[in-house]
């Protein structure tokens, strides 16, 4: 049986979660934040990714259609940048965007080296490499259907 002590930190803890959770939640004052959708479908989410991408200059954009192959998400994109620093700066500023746009908060793994930037937004996964990054890992080979040999590169939906 926990002490008194530590029932009292762990309801201490329970509270300062729950209140840095509603501030985070919370749009701060006087913050320009677009409306946003109840519900916004996973091919209105890929089309803004791709949109999002081309304006951002990412190259070789290839998108894979993931539904009824896995449950990580319906789409996949697949994109480089020239440089590390191009890199990073693609997946932040995509990330931000979708923050504004649909209030949808990503998960991104990779930014601070800049190699391999990966960005989950539920729905759709996307990934932004350094092109020998990208030519090591081969991703488009392991999701592509059999019998493709290159999937198409899409700049629009």
């Amino acid at each position: 049986m926990p002490s008194a002590g530590a029932l009292s930190a762990c309801h201490k803890e329970d509270n300062v979660l729950s209140l840095n959770f509603a501030a985070a939640s919370a749009a701060p004052v006087g913050a320009t934040m677009t409306a946003a959708p109840t519900h916004v479908t996973s091919e209105e989410l890929l089309a803004h990714i791709l949109n999002q991408l081309e304006d951002d200059k990412a190259e070789e954009i290839v998108q894979i259609d993931l539904r009824g192959k896995t449950a990580i998400g319906d789409y996949m994109v697949i994109c480089s940048g020239r440089s590390s620093r191009q890199v990073s700066a693609i997946a932040e500023k995509l990330v931000d965007d979708l923050k504004q746009t649909y209030g949808r908060l990503s998960r991104i793994e990779g930014k601070e080296t800049g190699d391999w930037v990966l960005i989950d937004t539920g729905d759709v996964i996307v990934h932004v490499f350094r092109p020998e990054v990208r030519d090591f890992y081969q991703l488009e080979k392991m999701w592509m259907p059999s019998g493709t040999t290159k999937p198409a590169v899409s700049t629009t939906v």
